[in-house]
Order: C-alpha cells, then sequence, then structure tokens
C-alpha cells in the first residue's frame, strides 16, 4: 500500500504526514484532567507521605501528558518516534494507576469496579467527561476515596484508548512505511503532477497552433475576396 501523500496549498507534494492535533485527542483530554487532578490530589491528602511520593505522581501525570504532545508533534518525520513517545506515555499512565491503587490499598479503601455501587455511575461520567473544566467544581467537593477512584477510572480509559490508537499508529507504519517511503512517495507524485503539467501545456500549445492556423486561413480567405 502505498503511502498518503499530502499537499500544500499551491499543490506541492509534502513527505510530512498530517498534522496530528493533539488538542483534540480525548485521551490527551484526559490525560490533561488526570494531570491537574493529581495536583490537587496530592496537595490535598499526600502531604503526610512527603515530597518523594508527591513528585513521582505529579511528574507520572505530566509525563502522560507531555509525552503524548510531544509523539504527535515528531509523527510529523517519524512514526518510529511516535510509536516511542506514545508507548512512553502508556508506560507513566500505568505508572500513575499503580500509584492510585496503593494509596487505596495503604488506606484500607475499595477499588470501585464490577458491581461495586459507585463503579456503574462513576465510569459513565468519565466516559462522557474528558475536560478539565466538567471536574473542576466538582474535586472540591470530593474525599481521597472519591478522588481515587475517579483518577484510576481515567487511567484505565487513558490506556484502552492509547492502546488502539498506537495500534492503529502501527498499522499505518506496517502499511504506509516510514519517511523514506513517503519521501520517494512524494517525489514520485511531484514528478507526476509535472509530467501532467507539461502534457496538458503541450496539449494547450498544440490547441492554440491550430486556431492560430484557422484564423490565418479565414484571413487569407477574406484577402482573396477584397482583391
Amino acid at each position: 500500500m502505498k503511502p498518503q501523500v499530502n499537499h500544500y496549498d499551491d499543490g506541492t507534494a509534502s513527505a510530512l504526514r498530517k498534522r496530528v492535533m493533539y488538542s483534540e485527542l480525548r485521551f490527551y483530554q484526559r490525560s490533561d484532567v488526570l494531570y491537574q487532578l493529581t495536583q490537587v490530589f496530592c496537595q490535598r491528602f499526600l502531604k503526610q507521605y512527603g515530597d518523594r511520593t508527591v513528585d513521582q505522581m505529579v511528574q507520572a501525570a505530566r509525563s502522560t501528558k507531555q509525552n503524548i504532545v510531544e509523539g504527535s508533534s515528531d509523527g510529523e518525520t517519524s512514526t518510529e518516534t511516535e510509536l516511542k513517545l506514545l508507548g512512553v506515555a502508556r508506560g507513566s499512565n500505568k505508572e500513575l494507576l499503580e500509584d492510585y491503587q496503593d494509596y487505596i490499598k495503604r488506606k484500607g479503601y475499595i477499588e470501585w469496579y464490577g458491581k461495586h455501587p459507585r463503579f456503574k455511575n462513576m465510569h459513565e461520567f468519565c466516559r462522557k467527561h474528558w475536560k478539565f473544566e466538567d471536574y473542576k467544581e466538582l474535586l472540591p467537593k470530593m474525599n481521597d476515596d472519591e478522588m481515587a477512584n475517579m483518577a484510576i477510572c481515567l487511567c484505565h480509559q487513558v490506556d484502552a484508548a492509547l492502546n488502539k490508537y498506537i495500534e492503529r499508529k502501527d498499522r499505518e507504519f506496517t502499511t504506509e512505511g516510514g519517511i523514506r517511503e513517503r519521501m520517494t512517495a512524494a517525489r514520485l507524485d511531484q514528478r507526476a503532477t509535472q509530467k501532467e503539467i507539461i502534457e496538458r501545456q503541450a496539449q494547450e500549445i498544440t490547441a492554440l497552433k491550430q486556431e492560430i492556423a484557422r484564423l490565418k486561413a479565414l484571413l487569407d480567405k477574406q484577402d482573396g475576396k477584397n482583391g
């Protein structure tokens, strides 16, 4: 399968892949929710555990978000780099998930999943809301058990979405290749475009010559009548 060739506004072929607007990716938006939520959670509930735990959780949340940003940006030129960074994002998200699960175990709470009476509503809320604005007013009203379980739910949703996205990007790379294949395809596309332009111009020149000849014949015929 040949790579899909994108074009600039003037029609020139591009070797770059179509730019991904990471800010519109829902799993990125959820990772931002997790980052903001984690900062609030750590400030409220983790002071007694020391700075190291706080730093690790905040850094894991930030790493998830930032590697999605960097991976999406680098993906224009390198699928390999994009997949690597998205993999780092997934690893950081799993690290954050583990931290929240450890907190729940340490406090003697129960993780909400399956038939837990509060799981379904929380899961549906997180599924339907992926922007921090939807969570901002809720956080001050939530206790540590509620916030930790919400973070765990968001971590699972980010992980599932990242898995699907990474698989899609991997399939694109397998079928279309990397930057070298895209450069070759772009050059061939540009050559084909130039060939079409030359052929079209040649046809136009031929048509113009025929029209000039026709007009000249009419003028000669008119001159003959006048003579």
